[in-house]
């Protein structure tokens, strides 16, 4: 534009440069306001909300962008103010005064009537600002609010025993109280793994050893990685997330080496949870690789799994995960190793709802209901429900930005974005079908075949 400083003009040059810096599209934004370009600023502003949706900088800019100038009243002019006739000079025995004005005879200045009644005004905003959820009968239990985010946390790796470590051991922050729903994958959990952790004296009576693992199998984006970490917490231990590229390296010897570190680092800050993360990459079947390195790779992981000496992994619970349990080495599912296979499966009506709620309790929403959507969502995973709800806010956003006018996210912008999505599981229960049937040696997809008849997909 012609009238535009020189800083806003490199400032756009800047944001084209930078699209996706939030910070400097905001800055251009508040500059664009503030010159009177108020079209531009909401453009940048719905940019940016575009980006984060969640960015509270970004919904006030725009709030103000969209919002009507109240026209200005015409300033009364003030009455010229006397100068206080000469007083005497004070006496040195005079006590002192606490207002000159009442000291000089003027009028103390009126009082206020009643307070402002903030309550009645509440009462009256009840019925213009709609509640942000609909209100559900309350049930005999209320079900705990899950949190199942998708990427995992980023959490110090302060008081390590080994601080020159290349890899970040973590606290267990979270348990399974953390994780709404999902009951039957806590029952087996805590009978097949967690229990004899517990107590020591009746492991010590059985002669249960603190070694072994569980590999957690299921649909992608169920919160597998989250079970691992509540896991963790569960048993007080420290956590390490490790996936195939923090091992794999393309020189000979490395990727051995570095599964050696890996557990030598697990095993000095014993109790610890070890998590490998797409283990059908890491530990895929010997029998399919071409690649020698590769091969080493498992071979070393299978070494390491079982310890030098019979007793190094004493405190170390191995736990990985897997969308292809049928691609994983037999070698890595023997009793001692990942002798437990545990189905994630997509989270039930509870957790959906908690789900839902947990992606939207910082978005600005309006009369959302949570029991409709979670009914309607069957089969849906958590990445799933985030994408759900990133969908409505794009909805709304563009609609905010077409009409020039801010609005909250409602239950139609849900329900529009729900008829253009399918669940994602949907392929992953299609190839899990046929090894269920057909290739379930030993009853290691019993789980699984049970779920496929409830839910009549066989």
């Amino acid at each position: 534009m012609p009238d535009e400083s020189p800083l806003i003009k490199s400032l756009r040059t800047a944001v084209d440069a930078a699209p996706d810096d939030v910070p400097l599209r905001l800055h251009l934004a508040q500059l664009l306001l503030d010159a009177g370009h108020v079209q531009d600023a909401i453009a940048q502003a719905a940019g940016a909300l575009q980006r984060e949706p969640g960015n509270t900088d970004a919904q006030m800019l725009m709030a103000r962008a969209v919002a009507p100038v109240a026209p200005v009243a015409p300033a009364t002019p003030i009455p010229p103010v006397a100068p206080p006739p000469p007083s005497a000079p004070a006496r040195l025995d005079a006590p002192p005064v606490a207002d000159p004005a009442a000291a000089a005879g003027a009028p103390a200045p009126a009082t206020t009537g009643d307070p402002y009644d903030w309550r009645r005004a509440e009462n009256e905003l009840a019925d213009v600002v709609p509640p942000r959820f609909v209100q559900q009968p309350a049930p005999d239990a209320a079900p705990q609010e899950p949190e199942l985010p998708e990427a995992p946390l980023t959490v110090d790796g302060s008081g390590t025993a080994d601080d020159s470590s290349l890899w970040e051991v973590q606290p267990g922050d979270i348990t399974l109280a953390d994780v709404g729903g999902m009951h039957e994958v806590k029952d087996r959990l805590e009978a097949a793994f967690l229990a004899p952790m517990r107590n020591p004296e009746l492991r010590k009576l059985y002669g249960k050893s603190l070694r072994g693992g569980l590999l957690l199998y299921g649909p992608p984006g169920c919160g597998k990685t989250y079970i691992a970490r509540a896991v963790a917490g569960e048993l007080g231990a420290r956590f390490m997330s490790v996936s195939i590229s923090d091992v794999l390296d393309m020189w000979i010897g490395n990727s051995e080496r570095n599964l050696r570190q890996l557990f030598e680092t697990a095993r000095r800050n014993a109790p610890c949870v070890l998590f490998l993360d797409e283990l059908d990459a890491l530990g895929a079947k010997r029998s399919q690789i071409r690649n020698t390195g590769m091969r080493n790779t498992v071979n070393q992981l299978l070494t390491e799994l079982d310890g030098v000496d019979g007793s190094a992994n004493d405190g170390v619970f191995v736990l990985a995960a897997t969308n292809h349990p049928w691609d994983v080495d037999t070698a890595l599912r023997r009793p001692g190793r990942l002798d437990r296979m545990l189905l994630v499966l997509p989270p039930d009506r509870t957790a959906r709802e908690g789900i839902i709620h947990h992606h939207l309790k910082d978005r600005p929403v309006a009369g959302i209901d949570l029991a409709k959507l979670a009914k309607r969502t069957e089969g849906f995973s958590g990445a799933d429900l985030r994408h759900l709800c990133e969908s409505a806010a794009e909805r709304a956003l563009l609609d905010s930005v077409r009409t020039g006018r801010a609005r909250m996210i409602e239950m139609s912008d849900l329900l529009g974005a729900l008829d253009q999505l399918r669940p994602s599981t949907g392929p992953w229960f299609a190839s899990a079908r046929n090894v269920a049937q057909f290739a379930n040696d030993g009853g290691a997809y019993d789980e699984l075949l049970t779920y496929l008849k409830r839910k009549k997909m066989l």
